[in-house]
Parts: structure tokens; C-alpha cells; sequence
């Protein structure tokens, strides 16, 4: 990663896997972290050796989205780079998902990536420069039963971002979306229906 001195950053999801090692690279090239996860020890355990700023942050809370982006905004008069990375996944048979399954999947995963863009985009618009940064999966890419409403999710996802970059490019804005495939994180371990986790597909 080049130099980021300076540049102001928000990282939801923070708290492990691809989140914190985000904050990890953002930070060593000299970025400015927000660091941010719905569990506030997650949260600050990645932040406070880098020297970032940490707080709690529920991506389904439009509000709490939108208020982290003002805090950064109102203390720098920028944001350069939003990481709508915080996600949660299930894995098993399909007609096993209760509706609260179905429902939580997409408030994170969908919803939780919307809040980030709609709190961030019209600052990046306004600003003339920014760059909005998706987590989806190859999951988004592709189909793969047992991990169905995950799938589903991260299509979103992606088509989201194919959509938005195609508008902002001539506005001086970025927006990537970026499929990893399986990454060892506790997300593979989590979100177990019917006996099968993730960790079990791959």
C-alpha cells in the first residue's frame, strides 16, 4: 500500500478479520482510522495499538452510521476513504433459515453498506474526492447452495457498487467493491444452522 498520510478513514467491521487488517494497512501507510464494530472491545483491541480512534457501531443504525461520518467530518472537514466491510453470514440448508435469519442477514450485509454509502457519498460529492470500499465475497460473483442468503447478500453487494462507480467516476469519486474468497476469519466459525457453519463449505 502507497502513502495514505493524513487521509481520513472509517472501518466498520473493525473489530477482526479483513476489518482489522484493513485498519492495520490504513494505519501503517499513514491514514488516520476510525476504527469501528458493533462489539466497542473488538473495536478498541484493533485500534489502540495503531494509536486509532475506536468506537461501537451497529451498521444497521442509519443514524449511529451517519453520526460516525459527521464526527470525522466535523473534526477533519473531510472523509477520504469509507469501508463498508461489517458482515454476518449463515450457513446450512436453506428452508432451515428462520425469517429473523433471513432479516438480520440483510440488515448487516445489504442495509449496513447502504447506511455507509449514504452517509459518505454525499460528503465525497460535495468534497469532489473520496473513495467508497465494499467488502462483497466471491460469494457475490458466484452460487453456491448451504450459503444461500449469504449469496444473496454480497450479489447486492456488488451490484451496488457496479451501479455507483459507473455514476461517481465523473464526480470525482471512487467506489470498489472487492471479492475476497474464503479468508481465515471468525466469520467461518459463526452463523451455524442446522449444524453446518461456514468453515464447513470451504
Amino acid at each position: 500500500m502507497g502513502t495514505f498520510t493524513g487521509r481520513q478513514a472509517i472501518v466498520t467491521g473493525a473489530g477482526s478479520g479483513i476489518g482489522a487488517a484493513l485498519c492495520r494497512a490504513l494505519a501503517g501507510a499513514g491514514a488516520d482510522v476510525l476504527c469501528t464494530d458493533v462489539e466497542e472491545t473488538a473495536a478498541r483491541a484493533t485500534a489502540e495499538p495503531l494509536g486509532a480512534r475506536w468506537r461501537r457501531l451497529d451498521v444497521t443504525d442509519a443514524a449511529a452510521v451517519a453520526d460516525c461520518v459527521t464526527e470525522v467530518v466535523d473534526r477533519t472537514g473531510r472523509l477520504d476513504l469509507m469501508f463498508n466491510n461489517a458482515g454476518i453470514t449463515w450457513g446450512g440448508d436453506t428452508e432451515l433459515l428462520t425469517l429473523d435469519q433471513w432479516n438480520a442477514i440483510i440488515d448487516v450485509n445489504i442495509r449496513g453498506v447502504v447506511h455507509g454509502v449514504a452517509a459518505a457519498y454525499p460528503v465525497m460529492v460535495k468534497q469532489g474526492r473520496g473513495h467508497i470500499v465494499n467488502t462483497a465475497s466471491m460469494a457475490g460473483l458466484a452460487a453456491a447452495g448451504q450459503i444461500t442468503s449469504y449469496v444473496m447478500t454480497k450479489h447486492a453487494v456488488v451490484g451496488l457498487s457496479l451501479a455507483l462507480r459507473s455514476e461517481a467516476a465523473g464526480r470525482g469519486v471512487g467506489v470498489l467493491a472487492i471479492c475476497p474468497t474464503a479468508v481465515e476469519t471468525p466469520i467461518l466459525d459463526k452463523g451455524a444452522v442446522g449444524g453446518f457453519v461456514g468453515r464447513d463449505f470451504y
